[in-house]
C-alpha cells in the first residue's frame, strides 16, 4: 500500500548508477511506515560525473533527511559528510548519510554488519571461519571489516590491486590477507556487481569451492546469481542479496531516523 504523501512527508534518497536493482525504496518506505514515520525513500540514478554536484544540491533541500548511497558512489560520498562513524573513517566509505539537528551530515557504513546479521540468521557464524571477500570497493571493504570484527580470518581480492592493497593496509590490525583463491575457505562473499548483467564472469573459480562452504552474494537482482547457482551445485549453502537486505532495512532505518527524530 502506498503511503499517504503530503507536504510534510520527509524524503530519503537512494543514489546510484544503476539503481534499478535496489530494494531500498520499497523496503525502507515500508520500514518507515511500520514505525509510524511519515517518510519515503526515492531512487535517484546519478552518474559518477554528476555525483558531487547532485549531493551539493541534495544536502540543501530542506525536506531531504537522509541519503542512501549505492554503487559506485560509496567512496565518493565520504567527502560530503561532516561527521563519519569510526568504521566509515577506517574504510573511507559510506552507504548512508543523515541530516543532524544542527544541519551537519553524518555518514555510516552498514553493509558489513547487515551481511553478518544475514549470515547468522542463516546459521552461519563467522567466528573462526576462513572467509574470502571478492571486491574491495565500499560494500566489499565493509564486509571484510565486519567479518574480521566477528572473528573470521578474512582475505580479500579485487581486480584493482592498488585498491585491494590499500584496504589490506587500512585493516592491518585485523590481519586481513590478499588472496583470490577460494580453496580452503568455508565462506566466500561476492561484493562486486558481477552477476547483475547477463554474461558476467563468475567472481571466483567455483571448482575450487569446497562442498559445505557458504556462498553469499550482495547482488539483489537476479535474486539467485550465477555465482550462487554454481556454488549451490557444488554443495554450498547460499545467502542471497535479498537475505542481506532483510536486516539491512532495519539497520538503515535506525541510522537514518536517528537524525530525523532528533530534528523533529
Amino acid at each position: 500500500m502506498l503511503p499517504d504523501l503530503s507536504g510534510a512527508t520527509r524524503i530519503h534518497l537512494i543514489v546510484g548508477d544503476p539503481v534499478v536493482q535496489t530494494k531500498s525504496p520499497a523496503g525502507l518506505t515500508a520500514e518507515f511506515a511500520a514505525r509510524g514515520v511519515d517518510a519515503v525513500c526515492i531512487p535517484m540514478q546519478v552518474a559518477a560525473a554528476d555525483f558531487d554536484a547532485f549531493l551539493a544540491v541534495a544536502r540543501r533541500v530542506r525536506n531531504v533527511d537522509g541519503i542512501v548511497v549505492t554503487v559506485p558512489h560509496k567512496l565518493a560520498a565520504t567527502r560530503h559528510c561532516d561527521v563519519l562513524s569510526e568504521r566509515s573513517r577506517a574504510l573511507a566509505a559510506v552507504n548512508a548519510m543523515r541530516r543532524e539537528a544542527d544541519g551537519r551530515w553524518s555518514g555510516d557504513m552498514t553493509d558489513g554488519v547487515a551481511l553478518v546479521a544475514a549470515l547468522r540468521t542463516a546459521g552461519c557464524e563467522p567466528k573462526g571461519r576462513r572467509a574470502l571477500v571478492v571486491g574491495a570497493g565500499g560494500a566489499g571493504s565493509a564486509v571484510v571489516l565486519a567479518l574480521a570484527e566477528a572473528g573470521a580470518r578474512a582475505a580479500v581480492h579485487d581486480i584493482d590491486a592498488a585498491r585491494r592493497d590499500d584496504l589490506v593496509r587500512r585493516l592491518a590490525a585485523w590481519k586481513v590477507a590478499a588472496s583470490a583463491d577460494p580453496a580452503g575457505c568455508d565462506l566466500v562473499v561476492n561484493a562486486t556487481p558481477l552477476g547483475m548483467a547477463a554474461g558476467d564472469p563468475l567472481p571466483v573459480d567455483v571448482t575450487r569451492l569446497a562442498p559445505g562452504a557458504v556462498a553469499a552474494d550482495l547482488v539483489t537482482r537476479p535474486a539467485v546469481t550465477p555465482f550462487l547457482t554454481a556454488a549451490r551445485e557444488r554443495g554450498a549453502q547460499i545467502v542471497t542479496g535479498a537475505d542481506m537486505f532483510a536486516p539491512q532495512a532495519g539497520i538503515l532505518a535506525d541510522f537514518l531516523l536517528a537524525g530525523h527524530l532528533a530534528a523533529g
